[in-house]
């Protein structure tokens, strides 16, 4: 399909409002420079509608990009969180060496605080 052939199917489907089908017939890939004969106000209708849609699509994926590395922040963050939290419940659990904590069960056994 010529330039200017294409630059009118996109305008007539445009007009109709059929952004889907005038992507489909190639809007996002249209290049102004081979019509020759189309009017210059179709023209800069064409390549605003074009821009539009690069542009919106540009959009989108900085969405998705960020999205991605906000998901990726909290997922390090919750395994930075999660790995802070392990240490410190191990550390609570072996604070006295076998030795004294077995000395400390025997003291409390005969306390008759019984075990704790």
């Amino acid at each position: 399909m010529s330039g200017d052939a294409l630059a009118v199917r996109l305008l007539q489907l445009l007009d109709a409002d059929d952004l889907d089908a005038a992507i489909d017939a190639g809007l996002a890939d249209f290049d102004a420079r081979t019509c020759a004969s189309l009017p210059a106000a179709d023209l800069k209708r064409l390549v605003q509608a074009q821009r539009k849609l690069l542009g919106a699509w540009a959009a989108r994926e900085r969405h998705r990009a960020r999205k991605a590395r906000l998901a990726r922040k909290a997922e390090e963050l919750r395994a930075r969180r999660q790995a802070a939290a392990a240490p410190a419940g191990e550390a609570r659990k072996a604070a006295l060496p076998p030795a004294a904590a077995a000395a400390l069960a025997r003291a409390r056994q005969r306390a008759g605080g019984g075990a704790p």
